[in-house]
């Protein structure tokens, strides 16, 4: 018989970091069944511009340690 998801979620939190890390990719991509051809140069476009910002200082960067914070206190 079939699990269902919940009992598939309840095992594979159960793993270490390392395990469920490695399931993320695979998961992922069973999901992608159109590929856009385009979304590779995209992000490549995307990426580029987003260093730029930084270079230029027109981006302000947050250190994990604040990002994290300010995530966590929206819960």
């Amino acid at each position: 018989m079939p699990r269902d998801a919940a009992e598939v979620l309840k095992d594979a939190l159960e793993l270490p970091p390392e395990a469920r890390a490695a399931l993320i990719g695979p998961l992922v991509e069973s999901l992608d069944t159109e590929v856009d051809e385009d979304a590779e140069e995209a992000w490549r476009e995307e990426i580029r511009r987003r260093l730029e910002e930084i270079d230029s200082g027109a981006a302000k960067l947050v250190p994990w340690d604040e990002a994290r914070r300010r995530l966590l206190a929206r819960r």
